[in-house]
């Protein structure tokens, strides 16, 4: 998600822009019912909820990679950049 103002960035755009940076990571996804998400002014970084018992977030890998192994990726970078637990979902693999 690109925001005009860089100032106005959100710790959770920070962590979508690099989980969809890792390879075999082809989408962040909002959950079955849209629940995984932050909401910010104006607009929504589906896939990334940041809470005090930790941050989740929600992932559509792509069909062929090793699922653990980009799910670890996706766990350790978020990791660096936020306090506390760090929980990854797997949603969807697609064939891209």
């Amino acid at each position: 998600m690109t925001d005009p103002n860089p100032t106005d960035r959100d710790k959770s755009e920070d962590i979508a822009d690099a989980v969809l940076a890792i390879d075999g990571v082809v989408g962040l996804h909002g959950g079955m019912f849209g629940e995984a998400a932050t909401y910010l002014p104006g607009r929504r970084v589906a896939g990334v909820r940041i809470a005090d018992d930790g941050t989740e977030v929600h992932v559509t890998l792509q069909f062929g990679v090793a699922v653990r192994e980009t799910a670890e990726a996706v766990r350790s970078t978020v990791a660096a950049m936020v306090d506390g637990p760090v929980h990854v979902t797997v949603e969807d693999v697609v064939r891209v």
